[in-house]
């Protein structure tokens, strides 16, 4: 268990304080989540719904022992964007739970194989620096949440961004009890309230939305006759390799926070298959393909809660809102700064930890081999060095992993010029 936890991951929170914190996790994800069928055409309340599904599919088969939300994952943008304009969402459905499978397919060779072999690959001078590309990698988004409307500079809306963050840093300092417990859902009210005087949010549709509305399913042999579409598995099933690294950062990251080896209990072979089984769902649903979640790994760190249950909450409340029309397009109204300015803390918030990783370990930057590995794997990562082949696109943070994974193998433990 680590040090000056709040609340524990098996720990149960009062049922106020189960009301509050469950909250703060639902609207930290929520932009992300809705944005990706946003950019694709789809209903951002199926997304919602099935981020809540996913998350309870994900506790259930990790036996409610890891906190991790999951939410749309941005990997797939491009290729459904592709697959919406032609084959329509029965091509998407495809290719969302084929990359599910993909990732039931490798978590069954990890239960035959095993996962002693993590520890060899992912020593701390590679996991630190994973770390922290996950979170500065989102860096370039936080700053375009922050200051960007409708793709030009808006002073207003880095205005905006800064106060959200100067008031939930006075949050996270100076409240104690429940208020001290969730500084960023404070911080996301207080940042509406400040957009709301500087007259930048929209409510034009949470005046015409519906009180109660239900999501647009799109289920097989209910919505639609699917037919097989092997354009859209062939280019979303791969995919799922990159997005299985993030995944495994992600892993990294909550050992470190909760003081837990979750890559030993309850093992790689269940979060992977946790998060296949959540894409799977999604695809069957009509949603996105869904993965774990930074956004609400950073709100962990900060609050220092790390509670299934609170998780467990955030996705109730997440399949609750998804039938709430009103509710649901009055965070939809949120404006981006204040997304933004929130992000700067959530982002920051993960790259300490792995800058912490780093100190704790007392990782050695005078050795060569150290140097070389962390140094490809921030700038690779962090600068979103990508790898475009063919409709595939490897993200940097995915190639920094790959790269520092193979360095660590490959290099030995001393330099030449270190051995004189």
């Amino acid at each position: 268990m680590a040090q000056d936890v709040v609340l524990d991951v098996e720990e149960k929170p009062s049922f106020g304080q189960w009301i509050g914190l469950s909250m703060q996790h639902m609207f930290s994800m929520f932009g992300s989540t809705v944005l990706v069928p946003i950019l694709v055409g789809l209903d951002p309340s199926i997304a919602l719904f099935s981020s809540g599904v996913g998350t309870l599919l994900h506790l259930l088969i990790t036996h409610h022992k890891i906190p991790a939300y999951m939410g749309s994952s941005f990997a797939f943008i491009t290729p459904m964007i592709a697959l919406m304009k032609t084959a329509g969402y029965p091509a998407i459905a495809q290719g969302v739970i084929a990359s599910g499978l993909v990732y039931l397919i490798v978590a069954l060779i990890v239960a035959f194989a095993g996962s002693d072999w993590i520890d060899r690959i992912l020593p701390p001078i590679v996991v630190g620096p994973i770390v922290m590309v996950i979170g500065l990698s989102l860096a370039g988004t936080a700053a375009t949440d922050a200051t960007m409307n409708n793709s030009k500079y808006d002073l207003r809306y880095f205005a905006v961004a800064m106060l959200t963050l100067l008031v939930t840093i006075i949050f996270n300092m100076y409240f104690k009890g429940f208020g001290g417990l969730i500084p960023i859902l404070l911080g996301i009210v207080s940042g509406y309230i400040i957009a709301c005087l500087f007259g930048i949010v929209d409510f034009s549709k949470v005046m015409s939305a519906s009180w109660i509305s239900m999501p647009k399913f799109e289920i097989p042999f209910v919505s639609y006759s699917p037919k097989m579409y092997w354009g859209a598995i062939l280019s979303m099933a791969p995919i799922a390799f990159v997005t299985m690294t993030e995944h495994m950062g992600h892993i990294m990251v909550l050992n470190e926070l909760t003081g837990r080896d979750f890559f030993k209990d309850p093992g790689l072979k269940k979060t992977l298959a946790g998060d296949g089984a959540a894409s799977i769902a999604a695809g069957l649903l009509g949603g996105p393909s869904v993965t774990s979640y930074g956004e609400n790994i950073g709100v962990m760190a900060i609050t220092r809660v790390h509670s299934v249950y609170v998780l467990m909450g955030a996705a109730v409340f997440a399949i609750l809102f998804s039938f709430v029309g009103k509710l649901s397009a009055l965070i939809e109204s949120i404006p981006s700064p204040v997304i933004g300015g929130i992000s700067f803390l959530l982002f920051g918030v993960i790259a300490a930890s792995g800058l912490k990783v780093i100190v704790e370990r007392k990782i050695d930057f005078n050795k060569k081999r150290n140097l070389m590995i962390a140094s490809v794997i921030l700038v690779i990562g962090i600068g979103n060095a990508y790898l475009q082949l063919g409709d595939f696109q490897f993200s940097g943070v995915a190639v920094a992993t790959i790269l520092g994974i193979i360095l660590n193998l490959v290099l030995p433990q001393e330099a030449a010029s270190e051995k004189e």
